[in-house]
């Protein structure tokens, strides 16, 4: 009996340990799986980042892509305005940019932001234009959010390219650049991702994170952000409100920019 109780206590010190060894190395194979993630290798060597704004951009187009972008491992994103000092978003909110164009000859991404009135301005700007032109050449990326579309698309790069836009007067306003609409909350065609309005560009911003990082360094983006929108009613796309609410909106926006569009298009 006392040789029994001495085998079995020395069967259970071999199970212990072994059960030990095992939750050791799982927990080891578990530390280096997340390792991998927090470690991964960019596919393309993206390193500057940069966002171009201008008086009248809208908050989120270029705060999301910042936010969004910025989690990417070892990169510097940054502002660059036309000329350096305060810029003032389309509530007047200022920020101070401290790169002004003529600084920045070299991006790895460009993300131009969206707005109104102040953007359609700036599609016709030749100064701004043909700097967008430059950075372009060397990009691996060029992209642009909501209406931003507008000034990319003014620059020629778009022509013939499919992309999307914020959703007023979309197709009209992509055709005018020679690009071909597509309905999508993002869009990628060969360097150049566009997106939909405001919130697109963060949809957008993770889809280039997917594309350089893969799925579970992206899912941990999103789960840093918490990102899991979940709105209290249903709308948010022309498909999916109500068609009084799109004629309101569809309304408000051509009192701003078709003086615009009427002024400057035909030229």
């Amino acid at each position: 009996m006392r040789i029994y109780f001495q085998l079995l206590s020395l069967l259970l010190f071999v199970q212990n340990g072994l059960s030990q060894t095992t939750n050791n190395d799982s927990l080891a194979r578990r530390h280096q799986q997340m390792m991998d993630i927090i470690m991964t290798k960019p596919k393309l060597p993206v390193k500057h980042i940069g966002i171009f704004l201008y008086n009248g951009y809208q908050t989120l187009d270029a705060m999301g892509p910042y936010e969004t972008l910025g989690q990417l491992s070892g990169v510097k994103i940054f502002f660059i305005a036309k000329e350096k000092g305060f810029i003032s978003n389309q509530r007047g909110m200022k920020i101070q940019v401290d790169t002004s164009i003529d600084k920045v000859n070299k991006l790895d991404i460009l993300v131009i932001p969206g707005g109104a009135a102040e953007t359609f301005l700036t599609s016709l700007d030749t100064t701004v234009l043909n700097w967008i032109r430059k950075i372009d050449q060397t990009t691996i990326y060029t992209t642009s959010v909501c209406t931003g579309a507008w000034i990319l698309g003014a620059t020629g790069l778009l022509n013939g390219k499919t992309a999307t836009t914020n959703w007023y007067r979309a197709a009209e306003m992509l055709q005018h650049y020679g690009a071909q609409f597509k309905d999508s909350r993002w869009v990628q065609d060969g360097k150049y991702w566009t997106s939909a309005g405001v919130t697109a560009g963060i949809d957008m911003s993770l889809a280039i994170i997917n594309e350089l990082m893969g799925e579970k360094y992206t899912q941990g983006v999103m789960l840093n952000m918490e990102y899991d929108p979940h709105p209290p009613v249903e709308g948010g796309s022309v498909s999916r409100s109500p068609a009084i609410v799109k004629d309101m909106m569809e309304q408000m926006y051509d009192m701003g920019l078709q003086p615009l569009f009427k002024k400057y298009l035909k030229k």
